[in-house]
């Protein structure tokens, strides 16, 4: 949390990559009072095995483990609670899959509002005053990259249509790894969010990112955002031209996890410097063909005819320049040895008239 306060960045994300232990919860309370005296947004990422559509006993042994996350998550102050729901397993992706991975994910949400307290009319939370004050933590319901898990954009966007208080969370190394390497370009990030709006509505979205290695369809593991073929350029320039709407949080799941965040961070703020550039300078074409009687397009026309013609004459004067490099190195050494009267030293000898030699 100091690391992340020093670097400017206002969201983290606790990754529980296993089972919450109990004994860790008093290091969580510290977090989450830190957390709510310096506004930075808290978020936890359940456990990343889960079998929730498995056998009775696979899926109570997964929702085992989610349940001290939510503990957890009540102590964080979490904003989000991350999960993902694994393995089709027996089931065929298809609305009744769906059907049964909202009514798991309903029974979530239940017990992170009992968590809370949000039906208890106890007014006495002294420890964990953002209870009364903040909502609950929202259940995000995480996209996959592999294709035997449950969790394309479609499945999880229309799970979360049929459950209140469940959000998508849009992770784009998984999608671009199931999608064979579908995120390149920023019309492809205009694509996907258009979708999620069109779909799903509003405003708020929670995205994870990173470098990803990926075959057939499949994550394998992630990588440094540098290395991969995901890159976050043309994420970056969706969101400076098209994102003016969107109320965004993005996590880094990179290996290197603070290291590309501020990657991310500066790469989004080259593209909004780069398109208020863009910006500025249509407004000063469009004030000067305001004042030459011109349209803007007519002196966009002249102005890439004149840089043509500026870079031919540069050329030209490249093609010449060997011929009068002679000339032209000459000059100084003459005007040295003309202004050398007797301020100037010469070291040139003189050649004497009367030596044969």
């Amino acid at each position: 949390m100091d690391d992340i306060t020093s670097l400017g960045l206002d969201a983290m994300e606790i990754q529980t990559v296993r089972t919450v232990q109990p004994k860790h919860f008093d290091q969580y309370w510290q977090a989450g009072v830190l957390s709510w005296k310096s506004d930075l947004e808290m978020n936890l990422h359940g456990p990343y095995y889960a079998e929730l559509l498995g056998s009775r006993r696979e899926r109570n042994r997964t929702l085992t483990k989610m349940e001290a996350s939510m503990q957890a998550g009540k102590i964080v102050n979490a904003r989000h609670l991350v999960y993902h729901v694994g393995p089709y397993g027996e089931y065929e992706p298809g609305s009744e899959t769906n059907e049964q991975v909202a009514n798991i994910f309903a029974g979530v949400v239940d017990r992170v509002q009992q968590i809370w307290g949000v039906e208890s009319e106890e007014d006495d939370y002294a420890a964990f005053p953002w209870v009364h004050k903040d909502k609950p933590s929202l259940v995000g319901i995480e996209t996959s990259g592999r294709q035997e898990l449950w969790g394309t954009v479609e499945e999880v966007i229309e799970v979360c249509n049929h459950v209140e208080g469940t959000v998508p969370v849009l992770n784009m190394a998984h999608i671009h790894a199931r999608g064979h390497g579908r995120m390149r370009t920023s019309e492809d990030y205009s694509e996907l969010f258009e979708q999620v709006r069109k779909d799903y509505g509003g405003k708020k979205f929670y995205c994870h990112f990173a470098g990803i290695e990926h075959r057939m369809g499949n994550a394998l593991h992630y990588t440094q955002i540098k290395k991969s073929d995901l890159k976050f350029e043309p994420f970056a320039e969706f969101l400076a031209e098209e994102g003016d709407w969107l109320d965004i949080t993005i996590i880094s799941d990179s290996p290197l996890l603070e290291h590309d965040a501020m990657y991310m961070l500066q790469h989004y703020d080259k593209a909004r410097q780069r398109l208020l550039e863009i910006r500025a300078r249509d407004e000063r074409r469009i004030k000067l063909a305001l004042e030459t009687g011109m349209s803007p397009e007519e002196l966009e026309l002249r102005e890439k005819e004149a840089a043509q013609a500026r870079k031919a004459g540069t050329d030209g004067d490249a093609e010449k320049a060997p011929s009068d490099a002679g000339k032209k190195a000459k000059k100084p050494a003459a005007k040295a040895a003309a202004g050398g009267k007797g301020k100037m030293m010469s070291f040139d000898e003189k050649k004497d008239e009367k030596d044969v030699l």
